[in-house]
């Protein structure tokens, strides 16, 4: 296996697990937004992993909404994920 294709996995690998930390952040703003049952297993599991993911940006802004702090806590905990896993994906790739 060439060095050129394992760094190309690499790279993708990275990616991916950026989109998913992402998506699940995503999703649980979405279910905040909607009012999804909280009681709901599947809704408390996306909740919990959100929670875990943007530990360090949750509660970071104080707006007086409640929805306006979930959404720019948790999205800004996504866009850095994304930002950071592509840019470290494409630099990997580029090597």
């Amino acid at each position: 296996m060439s060095p050129r294709y394992r760094s190309t996995q690499a790279g993708r690998a990275i990616a991916i697990v950026a989109d998913i930390m992402a998506l699940i952040l995503g999703l649980w703003i979405l279910m905040y937004l909607f009012d999804a049952d909280r009681g709901n297993d599947f809704v408390q599991f996306v909740h919990d992993a959100a929670r875990w993911l943007a530990g360090w940006s949750h509660d970071l802004f104080t707006f007086d909404e409640a929805w306006a702090r979930v959404v720019c806590g948790y999205g800004l905990a996504a866009l850095v994920y994304l930002f950071v896993g592509h840019g470290i994906a494409n630099r990997i790739h580029r090597h």
